[in-house]
């Protein structure tokens, strides 16, 4: 008994000790990530950060439409050289689309980015048909 109280007290001062040294790995959430290029870019440029696209997949949106999928904020270290950086954000983009389809990549619709993508193509597209019966209607 009492070396069982020994061991597991010795097993909890070295896991204390590992955690205070390695710390204990909490993530931080990313303030950029699932926002447009457009309005991460003015969010960081008002933050006082200069922006970089770090890596973009895809050509079917132009770059103030493509998705952040994930920011990377300095300080960090060049790619080029190793010298250290201050004062950047770099942005990871996604200019797929908005949501994928059979025919065309995009945000999965198990995601909530593609679930709104998709809800607001629908919208949209039910906006226009509205438009075209309207006009297309005599005497209406």
């Amino acid at each position: 008994m009492k070396k069982s109280i020994v061991l597991s007290a010795g097993s909890a001062v070295a896991a204390s000790a590992l955690m205070a040294l390695f710390g204990t790995g909490v993530a931080a959430a990313d303030d950029y990530a699932g926002q447009t290029y457009a309005d991460a870019s003015s969010a960081a440029s008002d933050a006082g950060l200069s922006v970089v696209v770090a890596s973009r997949v895809g050509d079917k949106l132009s770059q103030d439409d493509c998705l952040v999928t994930r920011s990377q904020t300095a300080p960090f270290a060049d790619a080029d050289d190793g010298a250290h950086v201050d004062g950047q954000v770099q942005f990871y983009l996604n200019c797929n689309g908005g949501y994928a389809t059979a025919n065309n990549p995009g945000a999965s619709l198990a995601s909530p980015e593609g679930r709104e993508a998709k809800a607001a193509a629908d919208q949209a597209a039910a906006e226009e048909e509205a438009q075209l019966a309207e006009v297309s209607t005599p005497g209406a």
